[in-house]
């Protein structure tokens, strides 16, 4: 289901597909060592859709802050040192918090 191969004691959080302000389509995955953005081809409309490369691959410790935000469209912002992502997601909250809990545990 998913082009990157996980790394040992690796474990999924959350997925989910979404779209980034840049990075367009994707498949947004959370897990417990680091954050993954893959591009998606296809649509919905034909029911295909197909992963692509990697685009986006974060260690947890790179991340110095989350939130969400929106209101009719809610997304939740990764903050890294030198830039950030914004990726359109069902429940903001829910991956904020998820994001949170990944990071703190790490520490």
């Amino acid at each position: 289901m998913t082009a990157a191969k996980p790394r040992p004691g690796e474990k999924k959080i959350l997925q989910e597909d979404c779209a980034e302000d840049k990075l367009k389509n994707g498949i947004l995955t959370l897990t417990n060592q680091r954050i993954l953005f893959e591009e998606t081809e296809g649509s919905l409309a034909t029911l295909s859709k197909k992963t692509g490369e990697v685009v986006l691959d974060i260690s947890l410790d790179k991340i110095s802050s989350v939130k969400a935000e929106g209101f009719l469209i809610k997304k939740v912002v990764i903050i890294l040192a030198d830039k950030q992502y914004k990726f359109g997601v069902f429940s903001a909250g829910k991956w904020a918090k998820a994001i949170e809990q990944q990071i703190n545990t790490k520490k």
